[in-house]
């Protein structure tokens, strides 16, 4: 039996600011190669486990990371679909620009050939 899990599309409004933390980064990149609970990540912080809480929760409300119970423990994974999506707005965003400063060389390029 499949069973399908719908994730909702990540709020991009609260995904850049999530990541512009380094400590939620690490978290997001400790939860692609393993399978931690946020107990064993608060260990790897000098910081209260509280704090560090705080930072799955964000990461959590961004869509960047879901959190599992099994047994005792909240499992912390990423949500790597969230992270593909904000990776394809950031190359959308590279494309726009790299256009744009395309178009801008080659008007000033026109200028220059204007001028002469």
């Amino acid at each position: 039996m499949v069973v399908s899990v719908q994730i909702a599309p990540p709020d991009f409004d609260r995904v850049f600011p999530a990541l512009a933390d380094h400590t939620r980064r690490d978290i997001v990149r400790r939860a692609i190669s393993a399978e931690e609970g946020v107990l064993e990540l608060a260990s790897h912080y000098p910081m209260s486990f509280a704090a560090v809480q705080k930072h799955v929760a964000v990461l959590e409300r961004a869509g960047l990371i879901t959190k599992q119970r099994i047994g005792r423990r909240k499992v912390v994974r990423t949500n790597l679909e969230a992270l593909r999506a904000a990776r394809r707005l950031l190359d959308r965003y590279e494309e726009l620009w790299r256009g744009r400063i395309d178009r801008m060389t080659e008007l000033l390029a026109d200028t220059k050939e204007s001028d002469r």
